[in-house]
C-alpha cells in the first residue's frame, strides 16, 4: 500500500508512476468487487495456484438480496469450486416449475425439476438466498491464503503497464497487480474508465422482491417447487429458500421509474395496484408480503471488447442479464470459472489469457442474454397470443420443453 495525494490529478500521477516501479514484480490478480462474481473468481484462481486482491468499495457486506436460482451448469462450478456442500444444507430443491396462469390459476405446464434434471446434467437444480450463496463464498475467500480481501475501496484511478496494473481510491490508498477482473456489477466504474461502452439503459420494467416464512404460508405455497405466475406484461415467481423454511417471492411489473437502486423499499400497497387481477392464492400471497424491495431493470448492449490490455470485466459489468432465464448469477460464476483457466494456461501472457477468456465467453454470453430477453416476451404476452402460449405449452410434454434448455444446462467449463 503507498500512501497518495487525494486530488484527482496527484492520483493519477501518482498510480502511473506506482505501476512503472512495480513493472515486472510478481503480483496478484486484482479484483474490482467482492459479490458473487469476484469471490467466484478469486477462489477459483487461488484453486489454480494464483494469488489474487479483491477490493470492494462497501465498508461492511449486507445480508440483503434477492432468490437465486442455481441451475446444473452453476451448481457444477459450486462442486468444482469446493463450496457446494457448505451451501447445500441452506438450498431448496424444488422437484417441479409450475407454470400458471396469473389471473384465473390454472395449470399451464409442470417441467421436471429434481431427480430428472439431476439426471440429465450430472448436477442439481439448486435455489438459494443469494446471500447463503455470498455467505458461502466470503468463508471460502477468506480461508484462502492466496485471496486478500480489502473492504471499503472503490476504485476510481487507474494506471496500466505492458505486466502491470496499478489502482487507487479516492483516500489514495493503492494496489498494484498484473490484471485487474472488473466484478462491480451493471453500473461497473471500471467499464465507465477504461471502456467504450454506453450506460445501461432502463428496460420499461422492475422487479420486487420479498421473503415469507414459509410455516406462515397457505399449503399450496409450502410444496418443494418454484411457481412462476403469467400475465400481460407481468409475471411472479416464487421458490423456496434457506433450507426449504421461507419462500422467495419476486414480482416483474412494467414500471416507468429508473434508478439504480438495489434495494429501494416500496409500499406493499404499491405491489398490490400494479399487479393485474389475480387468482385467488396468488393474490392472497402477495397481501401478506409486508416488506418488498425494488430495483429498476437494464440492458446492456455486450461492449465491443472485455479486454483491454491486463484488464477484463466479469459479470453483470461484461454482460448483464434480464432475469427471465434465471442466469445472471451463473454467468458469472461461468466466467469466474473460464477466466481461472485462462490464466493458469497463458500464465505468462495476461493480455493472451484475457483474449482467451473473452473468446470463449462472448458467444454464450450474447446467446443467454437472447433466450432471456425472448422468455420475457414470451412471458409478457396478452390476448390471442397468450392463449396460442398457454395451449402449446400444455400440449407439448414436459420433458420436451425442458430438453429446448439442454445447451443451457449442460454447458462445462472443461
Amino acid at each position: 500500500m503507498t500512501a497518495m495525494q487525494p486530488d484527482a490529478s496527484a492520483n493519477e500521477n501518482a498510480v502511473a508512476a506506482l505501476a512503472q516501479e512495480r513493472k515486472g514484480r510478481i503480483q496478484p490478480v486484482l479484483i474490482a468487487g467482492g459479490g458473487i462474481g469476484g469471490l467466484a473468481a478469486a477462489i477459483a484462481l487461488a484453486r489454480r495456484g494464483i494469488a489474487s486482491h479483491v477490493l470492494e468499495r462497501r465498508t461492511v457486506f449486507d445480508e440483503e438480496g434477492a432468490g437465486i436460482q442455481i441451475g446444473p451448469n452453476g451448481t457444477r462450478i459450486l462442486q468444482r469450486l469446493g463450496v457446494a456442500e457448505a451451501l447445500r444444507p441452506h438450498v431448496g430443491v424444488p422437484e417441479i416449475i409450475r407454470v400458471s396462469d396469473g389471473s384465473n390459476g390454472l395449470d399451464i405446464a409442470l417441467l421436471p425439476l429434481g431427480r430428472w434434471i439431476a439426471e440429465r446434467y450430472g448436477a442439481p437444480y439448486w435455489v438459494a438466498h443469494r446471500s447463503d450463496l455470498h455467505a458461502v463464498l466470503l468463508h471460502a475467500a477468506r480461508s484462502e491464503p492466496l485471496v486478500a480481501l480489502s473492504m471499503g475501496f472503490e476504485v476510481t484511478e487507474i494506471a496500466t503497464e505492458p505486466d502491470t496494473v496499478a489502482v487507487a481510491a479516492q483516500s489514495g490508498e493503492a494496489w498494484t497487480g498484473k490484471a485487474l477482473i472488473a466484478a462491480d456489477g451493471v453500473w461497473s466504474t471500471v467499464r465507465g474508465q477504461q471502456f467504450s461502452s454506453p450506460q445501461p439503459c432502463f428496460a420499461g420494467k422492475s422487479a420486487s422482491r420479498t421473503v415469507l416464512m414459509l410455516e406462515l404460508l397457505p399449503p399450496e405455497f409450502r410444496t418443494p417447487e418454484t411457481g412462476i405466475w403469467l400475465f400481460p406484461d407481468a409475471h411472479v415467481v416464487h421458490y423456496p429458500v434457506s433450507a426449504g423454511g421461507e419462500l422467495a417471492v419476486v414480482v416483474i411489473l412494467k414500471d416507468e421509474h429508473d434508478d439504480q437502486d438495489w434495494s429501494a423499499p416500496v409500499h406493499p400497497g404499491w405491489v398490490q395496484q400494479r399487479l393485474p387481477t389475480c387468482a385467488e392464492p396468488l393474490r392472497e400471497l402477495i397481501t401478506l408480503a409486508r416488506t418488498w424491495k425494488r430495483w429498476a431493470l437494464h440492458t446492456l448492449p455486450v461492449p465491443q471488447t472485455w479486454v483491454r490490455g491486463p484488464i477484463a470485466l466479469l459479470g453483470d459489468a461484461a454482460h448483464p442479464i434480464l432475469p427471465f432465464l434465471a442466469q445472471g448469477g451463473v454467468l458469472a460464476l461461468e466466467d469466474a470459472a473460464v477466466l481461472a483457466d485462462a490464466m493458469q494456461r497463458f500464465a505468462d501472457d495476461v493480455p493472451a489469457a484475457l483474449q482467451s477468456y473473452e473468446q470463449r465467453r462472448r458467444a454464450r454470453a450474447q446467446r443467454v442474454a437472447s433466450a432471456s430477453r425472448r422468455n420475457g416476451r414470451i412471458y409478457h404476452l396478452s390476448g390471442p397470443l397468450a392463449a396460442a402460449r398457454n395451449l402449446a405449452m400444455r400440449m407439448a410434454p414436459p420433458e420436451f420443453l425442458m430438453a429446448r434448455y439442454d445447451w443451457l444446462f449442460g454447458w462445462r467449463a472443461d
